[in-house]
């Protein structure tokens, strides 16, 4: 891709799955790398794991005091921020009727007001430098009803039009866009699959598989890049025909 060479790159969820893959392209293409993590065994090992990253921060996305302490050691490391990566998130399997109150509060915590706040501390500091471009994870579930899943339908709604608003509002200097990924073969869903389960959630797939998480990762790449330059706003599905 143009124009990543020396960029300087934050990966919320950047140890483990479509993070650790995105991580993994950045450094790729030439980009230093910082990654956001919750995991405290994932964030530890993630330098060794992952060569060339500059670092991995354990940080809880949900927590404006540790997000603002995580971009102030981001500056120190890079010196700036070109390019934010807000792919952190969780989601609980319940039934609408069975979500507590605290499921509720904390995957909304995590995969909206997290988003929110990785993006306002990047944002604010591509504003007063040369600019930049925020990507989001969103998910094919912000985009149409997926049952067991509200609380993280919601918030990946949330994502979807937390990008749209910010790309008006920076434009023309900062590029806001989300990704919305379908079903994709990260280790931890892997884990959760028996060979039937797999093969039967693929037959309803188009293209018969799963994404990998290097073909998200992919697609970051490109909307940092030059390449991707006239994108802003945007809202991506990489779903292999799902919600075709």
């Amino acid at each position: 891709m143009k124009g990543l060479e020396g960029k300087r790159v934050v990966v919320t969820g950047g140890t483990s799955g479509i993070g650790e893959a995105t991580s993994r392209r950045f450094l790729d293409e030439g980009a230093r790398v910082v990654a956001l993590a919750f995991g405290e065994e994932e964030t530890a090992t993630a330098v060794d794991r992952i060569p060339g990253l500059s670092a991995a921060l354990r940080c809880d996305v949900a927590d404006e005091a540790q997000v603002a302490d995580a971009f102030a050691r981001v500056d120190g490391l890079l010196g700036g921020v070109d390019v934010l990566v807000a792919n952190a998130g969780i989601s609980v399997r319940k039934p609408f009727l069975e979500i507590e109150e605290a499921d509720w509060r904390r995957v909304l915590d995590v995969n909206l007001t997290g988003v929110f706040h990785c993006a306002q501390q990047a944002a604010r500091r591509m504003w007063d430098g040369d600019g930049g471009t925020i990507l989001m994870t969103a998910s094919t579930n912000g985009i149409t009803g997926h049952p067991f899943y509200a609380d993280y339908n919601a918030s990946k709604a949330g994502v979807i039009l937390l990008a749209r608003t910010m790309a008006l509002e920076l434009a023309p200097k900062i590029r806001v866009n989300a990704v919305c990924p379908g079903y994709v073969l990260t280790p931890m869903q892997k884990a959760e699959y028996t060979e039937e389960m797999l093969a039967e959630v693929n037959e309803g797939i188009p293209l018969k598989r799963h994404a990998d998480p290097s073909e998200i990762a992919g697609l970051f790449a490109f909307l940092a890049s030059d390449d991707g330059a006239y994108f802003t706003g945007a809202v991506l599905n990489m779903d292999g025909g799902e919600i075709a």
